[in-house]
C-alpha cells in the first residue's frame, strides 16, 4: 500500500535537485504537486508554516538565494494512501556551507494525491551551527 505515494514524493524531492550545483530546484514543478491551500510547516517544533501557493513560490524563491546543491537521501520510508513519512539524511550548501542533515518529513495527501500538509521534523540546533549561526541567538533551541 502506499507504493504510488512514496513515488510521487520520491519524484517531488528530485525537483529539489541532484546535488550538484548545477541542478537547481524546479520551482514551478514542486508547487504543482502542492495542493492551492498546501501548508509546510520547515522545522517541528516552532518552525514557520507557510501556507498557500503564492507564499510557498516566495518561500522557495528565498531559499534559491540562500541555498544550493540540494538532494534529498531517503533512508527508509512508511506510507499509506493519504501519508508518506520519510527519515531522510539529505545534504545542501546553505550559506556557504556544507550542511549534512538528518530529518523525518511527513507529507498528507488531499483527496487528489496532492501535498496538502508537509512537516519537517529536524534539530535547528544542530544546521545552525554546521551554516556558522549561533542558535540560541537565531531562536532555535527552544
Amino acid at each position: 500500500m502506499g507504493l504510488k505515494q512514496e513515488q510521487f514524493i520520491a519524484d517531488f524531492q528530485a525537483a529539489w535537485g541532484d546535488g550538484t550545483l548545477e541542478t537547481k530546484p524546479d520551482i514551478e514543478k514542486i508547487l504543482s504537486m502542492m495542493s492551492e491551500d498546501a501548508e509546510w510547516q520547515q522545522w517541528v517544533p516552532g518552525g514557520p508554516v507557510i501556507r498557500g501557493r503564492e507564499a510557498l513560490r516566495e518561500e522557495l524563491h528565498r531559499q534559491t538565494r540562500i541555498a544550493t546543491n540540494n538532494k534529498c537521501n531517503i533512508v527508509n520510508v512508511l506510507s499509506s494512501d493519504t501519508m508518506v513519512m520519510q527519515e531522510r539524511s539529505d545534504t545542501a550548501v546553505i550559506f556557504g556551507k556544507y550542511c549534512p542533515h538528518q530529518m523525518v518529513a511527513v507529507y498528507e495527501l488531499d483527496e487528489n494525491g496532492l501535498i496538502r500538509r508537509w512537516r519537517e521534523y529536524l534539530d535547528m540546533a544542530d544546521l545552525t551551527a554546521k551554516i556558522g549561526v549561533d542558535s540560541h541567538a537565531a531562536g532555535y533551541d527552544g
